[in-house]
C-alpha cells in the first residue's frame, strides 16, 4: 500500500513546527528566559537551537524520510535492525509524554470556559487555592483529559493528507493570528519598551555557565526531539523537499512564537509595578503558576481590553497543545501500522485508548488520588537505598505525574537525542545521508552546509547532550 504523504512542504513544516510548538513555549520558555536573566539567555539560546537542536532534527527527519517508515521500522528499513532500540526509546518516551501532557492541556479548555464566565459576569480574583482545588478534582481532571486526547484521535485517524495536515493549516494560521493580536495590543502598554530591552539588550556581566546548560536544555526539549515525532513525521515527507529548509523553517517559527510569548507576558509584568517587584523578589510562582493563575489574574486586572484577550489566549494555550499531541500520537499510530499492518481506525484505538489508562493516573495523581499522589519508584523510607535512587534518578520526585514528566526530560529524551546523534553521524553511510541531503557540487563532492551538519551532529551535538545527561546526575532538572 502506498504511503501516505504530505501534500507539500507547507504542510510539512506546519505540522512539525506544531510538534514542537507546545506549551513549553509558552510557559516554560517565558518562565525560563526571566529566571536567567532575559536577553543573555536569549543570545546563548538562540546559538544552542541553530548549532545543537537543528542538526538533530534534521538527523531524525534525514532518518524517516530516507527509511519511509515510523520510529522503529525506520532502523530496519535501513538495514541497521540492532539500532531499532533508538526507536523503542522515542515511543516509550513520546508515549509517556502523551499521557500527562493530556491531562496539561485539558487545563486550557476549562481555563478558556473560565474566562469567558468572567468576561460575561466580571472577574472574581481565583487564588492559589482554588487552582489546588481544581487540580485536585478527580473527575474534572478526568473528563478535561479525556476530551482533549479524543480530539486528538479524531484528527489523528484521517490519516497524515486528511487529517493531521488540514488540522495543521487550520490550527498553524489560527495560533499566529491570535498571537499577533496579543503582541499588537502589547505594543502599545507601558512596560513594552522594558520588556523588549530585557529580553532583547544581552547584559553578559550577568553571563554564567549555567546559562549554557538551562539554554542547552531548553533548546534540545522544545524542538519534539527525542521521542520519535519527526522521524515519524519525515517518513512522510516527499522527496522533492528540502530536508534543511524545512528544518530552518520549523526552528524559526518554534523560536519565534517562544520570542513572542515572551514579549507579551513580560510587556504585562513591566506594566505591573505590584507583580514586578514580587517577581523580583524572587517571589513569583511557578511556570505553570504563571500560565493558568497569574496571567488570567492580570489580564482581567491590568489590561484595558483583558476581557476579549483573555479568552483568545487560551485559544492559543489549546491550539499549542493540540498540534503537539497530534504529533505524539501519530508516533504510536505509525508504528502499529507500519509493525502489525492494522488499519488506522483500528491503531488510533489502540494508541489512544492505552495512551489514556496511565493519562487516568497522572489525572488522578495531583491531588484526588492521595497514593498516587504521593508515589515514589523506590518507596518513602529515608534511610534506605531507595531513598538514595530516588534522589539521584528522580530528583525526590513523588506523584504519578511529576514523575512521569521527570524520567521523559530528564533520562528518555536526553537518550534517545544521544543515540540519534551517534547513529546518523557514525554508523549511517555518509552516501546515504548526501543523497537526501541533495547538496552535492559537480565534482561530486558534498557542500558546505553538509560538512558542517557532519561536524556538529559528530562531535558538538553529542557532547552537549553528554553534559545535559551528566548534569541531570549532578542534580539539575531539566522538567
Amino acid at each position: 500500500m502506498k504511503r501516505d504523504q504530505w501534500g507539500g512542504n507547507i504542510g510539512f513544516v506546519l505540522a512539525a513546527a506544531g510538534s514542537a510548538i507546545g506549551l513549553g513555549n509558552l510557559w516554560k520558555f517565558p518562565y525560563v528566559a526571566w529566571e536567567n536573566k532575559g536577553g543573555s539567555f536569549v543570545f546563548v539560546y538562540l546559538l544552542c537551537i541553530f548549532l545543537i537542536g537543528m542538526p538533530i532534527m534534521i538527523s531524525e527527519i534525514l532518518i524517516g524520510r530516507r527509511a519511509q517508515a515510523s520510529s522503529v521500522p525506520a532502523f530496519t528499513q535501513l538495514g541497521f535492525k540492532r539500532w531499532r532500540f533508538v526507536g523503542w526509546l522515542g515511543v516509550l518516551a513520546g508515549l509517556i509524554i502523551l499521557s500527562f501532557y493530556s491531562v496539561i492541556a485539558g487545563w486550557s479548555i476549562s481555563s478558556f470556559i473560565q474566562c469567558m464566565s468572567w468576561s460575561i459576569n466580571g472577574y472574581e480574583t481565583p487564588g492559589d487555592t482554588a487552582f489546588n482545588q481544581f487540580l485536585s478534582n478527580g473527575p474534572f481532571q478526568v473528563g478535561l483529559s479525556l476530551i482533549f486526547s479524543t480530539l486528538t484521535a479524531l484528527i489523528v485517524v484521517g490519516g497524515i493528507s486528511k487529517g493531521i495536515e488540514k488540522a495543521t493549516k487550520i490550527l498553524m494560521p489560527g495560533l499566529f493570528i491570535v498571537m499577533l493580536i496579543l503582541v499588537i495590543r502589547s505594543v502599545f502598554l507601558p512596560g513594552f519598551g522594558d520588556a523588549m530591552t530585557f529580553l532583547f539588550k544581552p547584559d553578559f556581566r550577568q553571563f554564567s555557565p549555567q546559562f549554557v546548560l538551562v539554554a542547552l536544555g531548553q533548546a534540545f526539549f522544545t524542538l519534539s526531539l527525542g521521542m520519535g515525532c519527526m522521524i515519524t513525521y519525515g517518513s512522510y515527507m516527499p522527496r522533492k523537499s528540502s530536508i534543511v529548509n524545512a528544518a530552518i523553517s520549523i526552528v524559526v517559527l518554534d523560536t519565534l512564537i517562544a520570542l513572542l510569548a515572551c514579549v507579551i507576558m513580560y510587556s504585562i509584568v513591566f506594566s505591573s509595578p505590584a507583580l514586578l517587584s514580587q517577581l523580583e523578589a524572587g517571589g513569583g510562582k511557578s511556570s505553570i503558576g504563571m500560565l493558568f493563575v497569574t496571567i488570567p489574574n492580570l489580564f482581567y486586572t491590568e489590561l484595558a481590553g483583558g476581557a476579549v484577550l483573555a479568552p483568545l489566549f487560551y485559544v492559543l494555550v489549546g491550539f499549542a497543545a493540540l498540534s503537539s499531541t497530534i504529533s505524539l500520537l501519530e508516533v504510536l499510530v505509525a508504528l502499529l501500522v507500519d509493525r502489525l499492518n492494522y488499519t488506522r481506525l483500528k491503531s488510533t484505538i489502540l494508541a489512544a485508548g492505552s495512551t489514556y489508562v496511565l493519562t487516568l493516573f497522572s489525572a488522578l495523581s495531583l491531588g484526588a488520588v492521595d497514593f498516587l499522589s504521593k508515589w515514589k519508584v523506590f518507596g518513602q523510607a529515608k534511610d534506605s537505598i531507595g531513598f538514595a535512587l530516588n534522589k539521584t534518578l528522580l530528583a525526590n520526585k513523588a506523584g504519578v505525574l511529576a514523575l512521569l514528566d521527570h524520567v521523559a526530560a530528564n533520562w528518555f529524551l536526553p537518550m534517545g537525542g544521544l543515540f540519534i546523534t551517534v547513529f546518523v553521524g557514525w554508523i549511517l553511510p555518509k552516501s546515504l545521508s548526501i543523497e537526501e541531503f541533495g547538496l552535492v557540487k559537480q565534482n561530486g563532492q558534498p557542500r558546505f552546509v553538509y560538512k558542517l551538519w557532519l561536524f556538529l551532529v559528530r562531535f558538538l551535538a553529542p557532547l552537549a547532550i553528554l553534559w545535559i545527561i551528566y548534569s541531570v546526575f549532578a542534580g539539575h532538572d531539566f522538567s
